[in-house]
């Protein structure tokens, strides 16, 4: 249920706390909102955690549409708000024109310019009434709090693609510890975040889990470090491996059915080369998404795809992820030569306008129509990198070439050191030999 915490912070947010302001100062307001949800780059494996903050924020908006008095200027600000985070959902599903629409009509609306006048500070403050009604008094240190602070000290360091991904992770975790009734971390106890996790387990998978709550651990350790908390209890909080294994790999003859679908299709269609990457070099499909006909390269006489951060729009999980990767001829059926000369005609999904998520999207649909009900519901289009990891560990290979081809850090020092140093040559010869039963 929607807490008054959280109904003051939508209200502060979309600027409703003042019912003195004008129309002019809140339409400014959305505006920015607006564009703050067009522009901000989204980490493509936090996607769902982002939607779901804005789903949540606009039936907030809807309940103080219902259960508020409003003035006229804030009424209109409620519905253009619950426009706008319809249409930031929408973004994150490959459709930005309803957030670009909205903009264009806030700034083609010159009706309300007359309204401008000089009003009441828009500063967040207490609640007037009649909003003081829907609002409780704030509680010290809160998450929001705490979040803010480590953001305001470590912005600086953090890539813009990745400021996004945390601000969402934030919020989410801001609305567990409210979910579970914790509004004072400097008195939070272990039970306290075992209570959040099991919250958040409620509606999201292991995996999307254990990344959050490793943004929890970073900025409860920082609290501990600052003297803002006595404790941050977050030793063992992530679930184990044997806990969120919610996907297995596929087999050998899963991997060749789906390759052999994906060979069937025409060679100027992105899904095929994209399938087919994925399946023989172990890739995210985040990577595979991003490359470029300039990542296609010959080293030392052999053709690898390099992942990489370098231009505009791209963007890697860590510093371990930049990598280069041998492709193997033949493997599954996979034609190089092919391959080649679809890159250079534009077949990639970056030459088709095709992101991370409508990559996500678009392959997913393929590898389940190769598959069919031959599936287990837990497989999914990242098991294809599940299905290398297993293979490169039955055939007994060294962690560090492990690491180097699926970008892996491997914990060790020595070996992080070395894992980007491995001569191509030696990645081709441990791909070859893992892949050798998987050639046509």
């Amino acid at each position: 249920m929607t807490t008054s915490k959280q109904l003051l912070s939508t209200l502060r947010a979309f600027h409703l706390e003042n019912p003195e302001a004008t129309w002019g100062e809140l339409r400014d307001h959305l505006r920015s909102i607006a564009e703050d949800a067009l522009a901000t780059p989204t980490d493509w494996e936090l996607l769902d955690a982002q939607g779901l903050v804005y789903s949540d924020i606009r039936e907030e908006l809807h309940m103080i549409a219902c259960t508020a008095s409003l003035t006229p200027p804030q009424a209109k600000a409620v519905e253009l708000g619950r426009r706008i985070m319809g249409a930031a959902e929408r973004r994150l599903q490959g459709h930005p024109k309803g957030l670009a629409d909205i903009i264009d009509e806030i700034d083609h609306d010159k009706a309300y310019d007359r309204e401008t006048s000089v009003s009441p500070s828009l500063s967040v403050g207490t609640p007037q009434a009649p909003m003081s009604a829907l609002v409780g008094e704030a509680k010290p240190l809160s998450w929001e709090d705490l979040a803010d602070s480590y953001m305001a000290e470590h912005s600086v360091n953090v890539k813009v693609s990745t400021l996004g991904a945390l601000r969402t992770a934030h919020t989410v975790i801001g609305r567990a510890f409210e979910a579970v009734g914790v509004s004072d971390l400097s008195k939070h106890k272990r039970e306290d975040l075992i209570a959040v996790r099991t919250n958040l387990l409620e509606t999201r998978k292991p995996s999307t889990v254990n990344n959050l709550l490793a943004t929890l651990s970073t900025v409860l350790k920082w609290a501990e470090a600052n003297d803002l908390i006595k404790k941050a209890y977050t030793a063992k909080l992530k679930l184990t491996k044997a806990t969120m294994s919610e996907r297995e790999g596929f087999t050998e003859a899963q991997v060749a059915k789906a390759m052999s679908h994906a060979n069937g299709l025409p060679a100027t269609s992105w899904q095929r080369w994209g399938l087919s990457l994925l399946a023989i070099t172990g890739a995210r499909v985040g990577e595979v998404a991003q490359l470029t006909k300039e990542d296609i390269k010959q080293i030392d006489g052999c053709w690898c795809i390099d992942i990489n951060e370098n231009g505009p729009g791209k963007s890697l999980k860590n510093r371990y992820s930049a990598r280069l990767v041998p492709l193997v001829d033949g493997a599954f059926g996979f034609d190089l030569t092919a391959f080649l000369e679809a890159a250079k005609a534009g077949a990639l999904p970056s030459d088709n306008g095709i992101n991370a998520m409508n990559a996500s999207r678009g392959l997913g649909v393929v590898l389940k129509e190769s598959l069919g009900e031959d599936r287990e519901k837990n497989q999914t289009l990242h098991s294809l990198r599940h299905s290398m990891a297993s293979r490169l560990q039955r055939g007994g290979i060294p962690v560090v070439y492990t690491q180097a081809i699926l970008g892996h850090a491997s914990g060790s020092i020595s070996y992080d050191g070395y894992g980007s140093t491995v001569p191509v040559q030696k990645l081709v010869a441990v791909l070859r030999d893992s892949l050798s039963n998987a050639k046509e």
